[in-house]
C-alpha cells in the first residue's frame, strides 16, 4: 500500500492516496514522542469483499456531498440523479464517492501533497476533485477542491471526515446556534432548531455522548481541548456547517467540517438554500481547513477570545 509521508520539526502526517486520498495518521512530536491529534487509523479491519475500510482511517475527504440522502437520490431540473446504497451497514447512499476511490498523487515534497481524483459516472456526478495537505509550523493546511466535468448542472458539497481521539476526555468550543432534530431512528433531519443547551459549544463544554447531528450558523472557528495533555486542536475554515459523532462508550468523536446540511438536496428551499453550491459545467470551487496546535505549555493563554475569530 502507498503511504505518503509528510513531516516537520512539529508534525507528521501519514496520506493513503489509494485509500480515499485520506489520513491515515496525523500526530505532533512537540513534546518529544508522537501525540495523535486525529485518531491513527485501523487498516487491519476491512470491509466486506477484503478492501481497506476508509472509515478506520484518521480523516477522509468528502466530495461531492456530505452524510446522507434519501428517497435513492434527487431531481434536479427535471434530470433524475439515482443513488445506491455505498456502504454495506447503511441503507442510504453516504459521503460521496471520493472517500472511496483511488486518488492519484500529482505532487510530492517534504512538506506538501497534492492528490486528484477524476470521477464519471453514468447517471451521476462527474467532476475532478484536488486535495492538498500542507504542513507549515504547528499547522495542518488541507484544501478541497472540485469542478463539475459533467455535462448537468448540479448540487456539490465538500467536507472533511476526521476522527479524533478522547485522550481521557476532550471539550469542544465551536459556535453554530442550529441544529438539525431527527425523527425514531432516522439519522436524517426534518427540521433545524436552536441548539439545546446540552449541545451548546458556544461555550468551551465537554462533549456528550450519543450526539450524531448536523449544526448550521457556525462561525468556522473552534477548538478542541484535551485538558489531560493541556493540548489543544484549533479547527479553522471557511464553512459554516460541522457534523458531530459521538458514539456511546468509544474513545474517539467525529468533528466534520462541511459546506451544508445533511439531506441538503431534500430539505425545504432545496441544495442551494441549505449550503450546497450549483455548479455549472466546468465551474468549481474550494474549501479549506487548518489544523493548528496550540500547547499549554508554551504559551500563556492557549484558549480563544470567545467573541473573536481563533
Amino acid at each position: 500500500m502507498d503511504v505518503l509521508r509528510l513531516k516537520n520539526s512539529r508534525l507528521g502526517v501519514e496520506i493513503l492516496p489509494g485509500v480515499g486520498g485520506g489520513l491515515a495518521r496525523f500526530a505532533w512530536h512537540g513534546r518529544g514522542d508522537p501525540l495523535a491529534l486525529m485518531r491513527t487509523g485501523n487498516l487491519a479491519l476491512k470491509v466486506p469483499g477484503g478492501g481497506q475500510d476508509p472509515n478506520q482511517l484518521a480523516c477522509y475527504p468528502l466530495v461531492p456531498w456530505s452524510n446522507r440522502i434519501a428517497e435513492g437520490g434527487f431531481t434536479v431540473d427535471g434530470h433524475r440523479i439515482a443513488l445506491s446504497a455505498n456502504r454495506h451497514d447503511e441503507p442510504f447512499p453516504i459521503h460521496g464517492s471520493g472517500w472511496q476511490r483511488h486518488w492519484q498523487p500529482q505532487t510530492v515534497s517534504e512538506h506538501e501533497a497534492l492528490l486528484v481524483l477524476d470521477e464519471t459516472t453514468p447517471d451521476g456526478w462527474a467532476y475532478h476533485a484536488s486535495l492538498r495537505y500542507q504542513l507549515r509550523d504547528d499547522a495542518l493546511h488541507v484544501e478541497l477542491q472540485v469542478t463539475n466535468t459533467g455535462k448537468t448542472t448540479l448540487p456539490f458539497g465538500l467536507g472533511l471526515h476526521p476522527f479524533f481521539p478522547s485522550h481521557g476526555g476532550a471539550t469542544l468550543y465551536a459556535p453554530a446556534s442550529e441544529v438539525g432534530i431527527t425523527e425514531g431512528d432516522s439519522p436524517l433531519p426534518v427540521a433545524f432548531v436552536e441548539v439545546p443547551p446540552a449541545w451548546d459549544f458556544r461555550q468551551d463544554k465537554a462533549l456528550p455522548e450519543g450526539v450524531n447531528h448536523g449544526f448550521r450558523a457556525w462561525n468556522g472557528n473552534a477548538v478542541i481541548t484535551w485538558p489531560r495533555l493541556g493540548l489543544h486542536l484549533h479547527v479553522e475554515s471557511d464553512v459554516d456547517a460541522f457534523v458531530m459523532y459521538t458514539p456511546a462508550g468509544e474513545d474517539f468523536f467525529c468533528f466534520e467540517p462541511v459546506d451544508h446540511a445533511i439531506n441538503a438536496v431534500h430539505l425545504p428551499g432545496g441544495p442551494v438554500a441549505n449550503g450546497m453550491t450549483m455548479l455549472a459545467p466546468q465551474a468549481g470551487f474550494a474549501r479549506h481547513f487548518d489544523f493548528r496546535v496550540v500547547d499549554d505549555t508554551l504559551a500563556a493563554s492557549a484558549r480563544p477570545d470567545q467573541d473573536n475569530k481563533v
